[in-house]
């Protein structure tokens, strides 16, 4: 079994020390992915092409091995080929025709022929002779040189001949590992999973950040699609992923900052704590999913007033890109279905949000702020290796209990004050109780533990979060008040 692998043009493009560098990095990549799947598999690098060949004992791999190069960076094209020693032009036929022979009934064909080194003939006396005795001694269709049903490709390679079997696209980019690392701000939607994507195929090591806002359904959603993004485009090198708990950090600037406000300023404090963690793994660049004018604090007014916070090179891979057009590609990479069921849980709810911040202004509402929140923050976060998060997904959490009715619990509204003033929940027979969500993981300590509450929002995301987070916790007198047509609320 054998594949032949063509490096992506753009690295055929550059100087001979870089080509040099980018292709041996590609081929220590394929050699450390295949020796994943089996060390008999041989991986061996020239000037053009790197060839994979794996023993017939490992016949059963090929597929993985199709899977593995159709999604490592770097590469344009593999074809899976049978290899033999150079013969004449009979030889090359009879060779040819044992592979496509059976293949050609009923189709058009034609034979295309690409050729290195010198010989006594040239591609289309191969061509030529290969094409005629393919047409008159199959059950072919005939020869048709435009558009044909089947092409029949074959390289000559000095004194080597490739029946290609099978051609397929490659991820394109450049070898992971030839760039310098980044790290990616990670929240599991289509935007920062799509963008993560983008780095690695460019052939950035991505680590992963995620701020916890609350919740630990959100927290493992996210664990879960990064370790996806790692182990299917990025597995030929270590990553880290780093959890920072954020829920104090919102709650602070709920309560400190300036409603229009809020959002730039909780941007500005996770671009403090990425730069501080960049620092740590000596990494010179964070990224994120940002596009512009896709929501209210992503104008560029906005985003000049955010990246003024830290002198970290802040990278958006979606800066100009359409929201179907990062759809279409999170279908592609295989994140779609994280995406669309990845609990979106925004801590920072702002009423009229501003599209021009200014800098005076940002600066005044963050006086207020309590930065040694921040500082505990960063100071708690957790740092594993990408291979290890999936450990914390076998762990048993007790599933949440939704309710439609309220029974003898207590209903605890846990939306934001704004929200709730506007419409305050009122259930016949029930007593209702309001916790903001920022501060509910403090205020349950002190809840009677022989009383059962039931936790209330909008949507039922924030809600079910929560009670998921405090069924970790511990607590067992906690669930979800989601009643078919909501009392009140949007």
């Amino acid at each position: 079994m054998h594949f032949v692998v063509k490096f992506f043009p753009e690295i055929t493009i550059k100087s001979n020390p870089v080509r040099k560098r980018m292709s041996r990095q590609l081929a220590d990549n394929l050699r450390k992915l295949m020796r994943q799947l089996d060390d008999r598999i041989q991986v061996r690098k020239d000037w053009e092409k790197i060839d994979v060949t794996a023993p017939d004992a490992v016949s059963h791999l090929s597929e993985r091995i199709e899977e593995v190069l159709a999604h490592t960076p770097g590469i344009a094209n593999f074809a899976r080929v049978q290899q033999f020693p150079l013969g004449d032009l009979d030889d090359i036929y009879q060779k040819t025709l044992a592979i496509w022979g059976p293949q050609l009934a009923g189709k058009t064909f034609c034979v295309r022929v690409k050729r290195t080194g010198k010989h006594d003939f040239q591609s289309l006396d191969v061509e030529q002779y290969v094409g005629g005795g393919l047409n008159q001694n199959t059950d072919a269709a005939g020869v048709k040189l435009k558009k044909p049903d089947i092409t029949v490709k074959l390289e000559i390679r000095h004194d080597k001949l490739n029946v290609i079997e099978e051609l397929h696209q490659g991820l394109g980019g450049f070898p992971l590992g030839t760039q310098d690392p980044v790290i990616s701000l990670v929240s599991g939607g289509f935007d920062s999973t799509v963008s993560s994507y983008l780095t690695i195929k460019r052939g950035i090591r991505t680590h992963f950040l995620f701020f916890n806002l609350g919740g630990r359904q959100h927290e493992l959603g996210v664990k879960e699609v990064a370790f996806y993004l790692w182990d299917k485009y990025g597995s030929s090198h270590r990553v880290r992923f780093v959890t920072v708990p954020f829920d104090e950090v919102v709650a602070e600037i709920l309560e400190k900052v300036d409603d229009s406000y809020m959002g730039v300023t909780l941007k500005r404090m996770m671009l403090r704590a990425g730069s501080v963690i960049a620092k740590e793994l000596e990494v010179d660049a964070l990224v994120t999913g940002e596009a512009i004018a896709q929501v209210s604090s992503q104008t560029l007014k906005n985003l000049a007033v955010i990246d003024s916070v830290t002198d970290t090179l802040v990278l958006r891979p979606l800066i100009t890109s359409d929201k179907t057009d990062i759809i279409h590609t999170s279908r592609e990479i295989g994140t779609e279905e994280f995406a669309a069921n990845m609990p979106e849980y925004c801590g920072v709810i702002s009423v009229k949000p501003t599209t021009r911040a200014k800098m005076e202004k940002v600066e005044s509402e963050e006086a207020r702020f309590d930065f040694t929140v921040l500082d505990r923050a960063v100071g708690n976060r957790v740092m594993q290796n990408i291979d290890e998060v999936m450990e914390d997904l076998g762990e048993d959490v007790p599933p949440v209990d939704i309710f439609k009715e309220p029974g003898d619990a207590i209903i605890i509204d846990i939306r934001h004050p704004t929200e709730e003033e506007v419409n305050p929940l009122e259930i016949d027979d029930a007593e209702v109780e309001t916790i903001p969500f920022y501060r509910l993981s403090t205020a349950f300590q002190k809840l009677d533990k022989d009383k059962q509450y039931l936790l209330y929002c909008a949507r039922g995301v924030m809600s079910q979060l929560h009670a998921s987070h405090l069924l970790d916790e511990g607590y067992r007198n906690v669930g979800v008040f989601r009643p078919e047509i909501p009392h009140q609320g949007k």
